[in-house]
């Protein structure tokens, strides 16, 4: 870990896809750094780089030139394996869509990632038990995600990813397939568990009430990060 307590350093970040017919660069001289236990939400038009940049952030995907070191992980060098393992060890994500296994149940989802990177059985399973509860589903463990409703499917998202004990919790449009009320109730609640957790939350989002809820507020304009004034 570095000695000024960032657990995210990016330095002149560009990413260029590259297609048959065009070149296309969504963002360029990108620079930023975060501090431990910060609660960034990123903000910014589709097709403007939000995801892409929680994407390289997470290892999902790769600049084309920079620098992107992640809690002492200088991510952009990482192997394949190396990358699976920092994924796994450092970092939490939640999506937009709960990326449940449909044949398992809540505290099967939240338990099988952590018990799959080698922890005891038992602890894995408590563990998954204690999230879960913490996020209100103390009375749905047993259900499959088929008969939780979206709100609850999401709950067990955000549970899963807090299973390894990560630093960094990557959310991209969590509550963007929920109503509008269950969208307020799972942000909060994403809020409350990364503040509860002392995690370091990295969030991209359309909902402005949800991005007001940042301790930081960026919008990815031009390429680049511009603070937004809450």
């Amino acid at each position: 870990m570095n000695n000024f307590g960032y657990v995210i350093e990016i330095d002149n970040l560009e990413k260029t896809f590259v297609s048959s017919s065009e070149e296309l660069t969504i963002i360029k001289s990108l620079n930023m750094k975060v501090a431990r236990g910060t609660k960034v939400v990123i903000v910014g038009e589709s097709g403007s780089g939000k995801s892409t940049l929680l994407n390289i952030i997470g290892g999902l995907d790769s600049p084309t030139n920079g620098s992107v070191k992640v809690g002492g992980y200088q991510v952009n060098n990482l192997s394949e394996n190396e990358l699976a393992e920092f994924r796994s060890k450092y970092i939490g994500l939640i999506f937009q869509f709960h990326y449940l296994l449909n044949d398992f149940t809540a505290l099967e989802n939240v338990f099988l990632p952590a018990y799959m990177a080698g922890m005891q059985k038992k602890q894995a399973m408590e563990n998954a038990k204690a999230l879960l509860v913490d996020v209100g589903l103390e009375k749905r463990l047993s259900h499959l995600p088929s008969q939780l409703s979206g709100g609850e499917r999401q709950r067990v998202a955000v549970a899963r990813s807090l299973i390894q004990n990560p630093q960094l919790i990557l959310a991209d449009e969590p509550t963007g397939n929920l109503d509008p009320g269950n969208a307020a109730i799972i942000g909060d609640m994403l809020f409350s568990m990364v503040e509860k957790y002392n995690k370091t939350l990295i969030l991209v989002t359309h909902d402005r009430e949800l991005a007001s809820k940042g301790d930081i507020q960026y919008k990815i304009s031009q390429g680049g990060l511009v603070e937004v004034n809450s």
